[in-house]
């Protein structure tokens, strides 16, 4: 069987390098169609990858946030509940204490609010976020300090701000100046500790105190947010059935009311997008593959009428049919394999050209990606097509009488 099925490869080798340029060109078709399945693949695969880098660096898919839930819905309409779990201090340090594998933790509550300098009556503008201490990895100390564990143990009534807001409500850059400087928000005058860099040149005036100063009547009318930090992304889901767990026994009868959110779902969409993208693509590339199958049909044919005699030779000295259809079998693989190898370089070298075009027009860090998942598609490709359109000429030459087949020569 093996020693048969190597004789009939060896043949179809032999074949393909004595009929070069005529293979090349019966077998057009499958290039063309797997270059462009290959270039299309390697353009999703890094699609893929740049949509996974964006969602990464936007969302941190290593957090875990924590809501209350003040809101119900009855008959389609969204009401505000009487009572329910809210997410304060006290119950978020309860849910997230000694939990293995995390970083850092945060509570935060934003609000619009307006603001006054004692030595100014101009209003300002600016979000205001109730919060316990954390820093981000890209906060920038332009002046004094930032907020600290004892400023919110101690409800010290204390402020940080950012750039935006210290210069309008200096009209200055002279941060320091700022530094001891109360700001008024309704009842409460916040001393200025900390002045930090604006992450982004669009953002928004803001300042941060601790949320600790404010009472539960303030967190129910704005609920806060918890983020829960894991070192590891493979972690997440372990840290996040904790503090399920430690929900469910603080609150038995509310435990719906804390919302418990990670951001994998957000990869789990990208990746089912990018998989219908390459069912959908591959079926149209598909029309091509197909083409060229019909090339590779065809050049059996011709030999199965150029090679009849030896068809009748090889039956005549006891060769089977099975034999006959595994020879030709082997030729159409091979066939189809050889002009799948062509598409596979002409792919390659084809995104290799267009991916600087890309960059260059769109200024995007886009790179085509080669995965194993391509080359074992075009490795299937090439054996499906080879036993799909070689079926069909390898039964007719097993169906050959001997006798007739040498009286044709």
């Amino acid at each position: 069987m093996l020693k048969n099925t190597l004789f009939s490869f060896g043949h179809a080798i032999h074949n393909i390098r004595t009929n070069l340029f005529h293979t090349i060109l019966s077998v057009f078709g499958i290039v063309i169609g797997v270059a462009a399945l290959v270039a299309i693949l390697s353009f999703i695969d890094g699609l893929e990858q740049f949509a996974r880098e964006q969602i990464t660096k936007t969302t941190g898919l290593n957090v875990i946030a924590l809501r209350s839930e003040a809101y119900q819905t009855i008959d389609d309409i969204r009401l505000k509940k009487d009572s329910f779990a809210l997410l304060s201090p006290a119950v978020f340090e309860r849910l997230t204490d000694s939990l293995p594998n995390v970083s850092r933790t945060a509570l935060r509550s934003n609000r619009p609010a307006e603001l006054r300098l004692d030595t100014s009556t101009k209003a300002l503008g600016a979000i205001l976020e109730a919060a316990t201490p954390y820093l981000d990895n890209d906060t920038v100390l332009l002046a004094g300090r930032l907020l600290t564990q004892k400023d919110v143990a101690d409800a010290d009534s204390v402020i940080v701000i950012n750039q935006v807001l210290a210069k309008q409500a200096t009209g200055h850059e002279r941060w320091s100046e700022l530094i001891g400087k109360p700001l008024h928000w309704k009842a409460q005058s916040l001393r200025v500790v900390g002045v930090t860099k604006a992450e982004d040149p669009k953002e928004r005036p803001k300042g941060i105190f601790p949320i600790s100063l404010l009472q539960n009547e303030a967190l129910r009318a704005d609920p806060p947010i918890g983020y829960v930090e894991v070192d590891d992304v493979e972690q997440v889901q372990a840290v996040k059935k904790q503090i399920e767990a430690r929900v469910e026994t603080q609150f038995p009868n509310q435990k719906e009311d804390i919302q418990i959110v990670t951001n994998e779902f957000r990869l789990d969409q990208t990746a089912k997008g990018f998989f219908l993208f390459r069912i959908i693509m591959g079926l149209i590339v598909g029309i091509s593959i197909v083409v060229g199958g019909v090339g590779v049909m065809n050049v059996l044919l011709i030999s199965v009428n150029e090679r009849t005699t030896e068809i009748g030779i090889r039956k005549a000295v006891g060769a089977s049919r099975r034999h006959i259809i595994q020879q030709f079998l082997a030729e159409s693989i091979t066939v189809s394999a050889f002009g799948s190898f062509l598409g596979l370089l002409v792919g390659v070298l084809a995104t290799m050209i267009i991916i600087p075009i890309i960059k260059m027009v769109t200024d995007l860090p886009f790179e085509a990606v080669y995965t194993w998942n391509t080359f074992l598609t075009i490795s299937i490709v090439a054996v499906l097509v080879g036993i799909i359109f070689g079926t069909y000429p390898a039964m007719k030459a097993s169906k050959l009488d001997p006798v007739e087949a040498i009286r044709r020569e």
